[in-house]
């Protein structure tokens, strides 16, 4: 099946709505944070059925406004997501330290786009289409060292006939798959509560071997290229695969 190409409508970026103390200082990234700078970002999304009523464009306005307002609420929580990295090199001795600078940059990104196809065209098929990969902002082979000039946090909310799809692009340098999900959870709280209470807030501090500090964790190296490696993975076909929750009948 032959899909359109994505029309892209608006893209803006999101700070978080106030400023926190810990966001003044640098966010120092732990050995096994480093490991993965040259890894691709951490992408996954959802996909939501459009209610019935919904069909007027300002449904659609509405929608992306309290998207973007308890987006803004979240990022007072997970402050790093709001910044970008940066590389101080010390060519004395030949090392460079990476960390997270919480105020550089201009916030994480948001995009808004459409594709003019059904749910059903998306999940119908038994291989994911391609244009699936389109919902994902940095899925053009990016790497998470990649964040030095591009957002840590990105956002594209893609618009079809009868549905909406979230894909949330995340730089896995910083988040692992647990904290992913934590902020997803974080994030729907406020937005169906307007504001909600946190109850369990991320836990930002990073874990380093005995005798390391945050300061202590250098690279042997002064240019980039050095230790970060792109790579293009092979053209897999990706599936779908569906499971069907039965309630077994008893015997008695």
């Amino acid at each position: 099946m032959e899909f359109p190409p994505l029309e892209h409508i608006s893209e803006c970026f999101i700070k978080p709505k106030y400023e926190v103390e810990e966001s003044k200082r640098p966010y120092h990234l732990s050995p096994f944070d480093i490991l993965l700078l040259s890894c691709h970002y951490n992408q996954k999304g959802l996909l939501f059925t459009k209610p019935k009523q919904d069909v007027l464009s300002s449904s659609i306005d509405k929608l992306l406004e309290s998207l973007k307002h308890s987006l803004s609420l979240t990022l007072v929580h997970f402050y790093p997501l709001a910044g970008q990295l940066e590389t101080v090199v010390d060519k004395d001795h030949c090392r460079s330290l990476i960390y997270v600078d919480c105020n550089k940059g201009p916030g994480a990104r948001f995009v808004h786009a459409t594709l003019d196809k059904t749910i059903s065209d998306i999940i119908s098929p038994p291989h994911v289409p391609a244009a699936v990969k389109t919902f994902f902002d940095y899925s053009n082979g990016e790497v998470n060292y990649d964040g030095c000039t591009r957002t840590l946090l990105s956002i594209q909310v893609t618009e079809l006939i009868d549905g909406i799809f979230i894909g949330c692009s995340m730089n896995h340098a910083i988040v692992d798959g647990t904290s992913f999900w934590h902020f997803w959870n974080v994030w729907s709280d406020i937005h169906r509560a307007n504001n909600a209470v946190i109850t369990r807030l991320p836990i930002h501090k990073r874990w380093f071997p005995d005798g390391y500090s945050s300061k202590d964790m250098y690279l042997p190296f002064i240019d980039h290229n050095e230790f970060i490696h792109r790579y293009d993975p092979p053209q897999l076909i990706e599936r779908f695969f569906l499971f069907q929750w039965r309630q077994l009948q008893s015997s008695n």
